[in-house]
């Protein structure tokens, strides 16, 4: 017997989280069920997500959003990847570029001939067979041209950096034009059904009682509905990410517009830009158990390409996962499921993650348990691989100039990520495990960049002779330096394609 469908969606909380989720809901319920979103203009939102992964197309792509439109109105740039400075030892410098890197050849992945050539002295830069990297390099950029056949320039993978609450308001105007209520105001109380605890209704300030059948609990780290109502409980994982602040500040901009995201490793963290049209985004994520707040502060003023436009902003979190994402009718989405630090830009990711999988397991007015338990199993796995992919970043340094770092490199680390960097160590080989985010070429570019490399090749690529695989690789990375060549400066193609308005 079919059970009723929902009547009444309430998404509690605006920012990029709430708005995301009302905008992807009204996209894909073609206006079947109400949708309310509750927001309230004095409660402050943290906007440390401005920079993205390319999933972010998808997501952009079906909710119908004009690229073009959305760039200019966010003051957004692109992205080809994150440069990394200092995170292996003093002074390095690599980029966890997007897309793939070289052709493939015969048997075995393109790294394993990189990984042959290295030991012997012949092999370049990894960037130089990457058209990402190799194009962030030169800031240079350009949209994929896929009439050009086999080119590397129609495999030009991308995201963008831009400013999250302009994105929020971006999708705010369109989420209302497809039929999404918003509700300004305080929340002051949560009522909750005698019978079985699932929330019924919301109470504002003004007395009004807002009532749904399915809550999306956007209201940040305070989890107003997924901890504070029904304490579903949270996960610490500062033992291995043990960064617990940020400071964040707008910095003026410089000429070079640069088309990646910067992490760079201080002493007791790291700071972030990112570059937008009008400004430069920067923060310093640290752990206040090795330097004081106004250190920290120093730290990030003292590194800033340009004048500060404001104060820096605190911001205080535990790096973990609530332990159920889904409990009764309500759904954690963004902030209030969890917090990983931003340093491979996975924040707006996991809110788009975690709406698909809200649409895969779309509940009727039984919410089934076997689907919510689905849900939040799928939930723990992609937290807990990016988890280790973050992890991997802080645990492979041979800093030695720091104390931080060296606890880092010390402590006990996931009995997942210690099995991929020892199958990394043997042959090279990696694997990625059923969906999780990142593949093997990001983890491939991280282990490499951090300075671990195999002990071994794998067997197979001695198939081919030395002579070949030197041709084979010096003529890849010849015809990326030709599309590098070829393509337009990042600042000159945003000039011609989403220039945006000055603020």
């Amino acid at each position: 017997m079919q059970v009723p469908h929902l009547n009444t969606i309430v998404i509690v909380g605006g920012g990029t989280a709430g708005w995301m989720t009302a905008i992807a809901l009204a996209t894909a319920l073609r206006g079947r069920y109400r949708i309310r979103l509750v927001e309230s203009d004095e409660i402050g939102i943290v906007g440390v997500g401005e920079a993205t992964i390319p999933m972010i197309q998808r997501f952009n792509t079906v909710a119908g959003i004009d690229e073009a439109e959305f760039l200019k109105a966010t003051n957004g740039t692109f992205k080809l990847g994150v440069e990394f400075v200092n995170w292996g030892r003093l002074g390095d410098r690599y980029t966890h570029g997007f897309g793939r890197l070289g052709q493939d050849l015969w048997m075995v992945g393109f790294e394993q001939y990189w990984h042959k050539m290295r030991a012997l002295g012949q092999a370049r830069d990894l960037a130089d067979y990457s058209i990402t990297r190799a194009a962030a390099r030169a800031n240079k950029f350009m949209l994929p041209r896929t009439d050009l056949g086999n080119s590397p320039l129609g495999e030009i993978t991308y995201a963008y950096h831009f400013d999250a609450s302009l994105y929020a308001r971006h999708l705010r105007k369109l989420s209302e034009a497809r039929g999404v209520e918003r509700t300004e105001g305080k929340i002051v109380r949560v009522t909750q059904r005698e019978h079985d605890g699932h929330v019924d209704a919301v109470v504002m300030e003004n007395g009004e009682r807002i009532e749904g059948d399915l809550f999306i609990d956007c209201s940040g780290f305070r989890g107003l509905l997924i901890e504070q109502t029904l304490e579903a409980g949270y996960e610490d994982w500062s033992h291995w990410l043990p960064c617990d602040r940020a400071l964040a500040v707008p910095c003026e901009s410089v000429p070079a517009l640069t088309p990646y995201t910067r992490a760079t490793a201080h002493k007791s963290g790291w700071q972030w830009r990112i570059p937008l049209q009008n400004r430069i985004g920067n923060g310093h994520v640290y752990c206040s158990r090795y330097i004081s707040d106004d250190e920290a502060a120093h730290v990030l003023l003292s590194n800033l390409d340009g004048k500060p436009l404001a104060d820096p902003r605190p911001i205080r979190f535990t790096t973990g996962m609530r332990k159920k994402a889904w409990d009764k009718n309500v759904v954690a989405i963004g902030l209030s499921s969890g917090f990983l630090e931003p340093i491979e830009s996975t924040s707006i990711h996991m809110i788009q993650d975690a709406i698909q999988r809200l649409l895969d397991y779309f509940p009727d007015q039984g919410f089934s348990a076997t689907d919510v338990e689905a849900f939040n199993r799928l939930s723990r796995f992609h937290y807990e691989r990016i988890r280790d992919f973050i992890i991997l970043h802080y645990h492979a340094n041979q800093r030695d100039d720091a104390a931080f770092w060296q606890a880092c490199a010390r402590m006990e680390i996931p009995a997942t990520l210690r099995d991929k960097i020892d199958l990394f160590r043997t042959h090279g080989r990696l694997r990625r495990v059923d969906s999780e985010l990142f593949t093997e070429v990001g983890w491939l570019q991280v282990l490499v960049g951090q300075n671990i490399h195999p002990q071994a090749y794998h067997p197979l690529v001695d198939v081919q002779s030395e002579e070949g695989i030197r041709d084979y690789m010096e003529g890849v990375a010849d015809v990326i330096r030709q599309c590098v060549d070829f393509m337009p400066d990042h600042a000159a193609f945003i000039d011609g394609y989403c220039k945006a308005p000055k603020m």
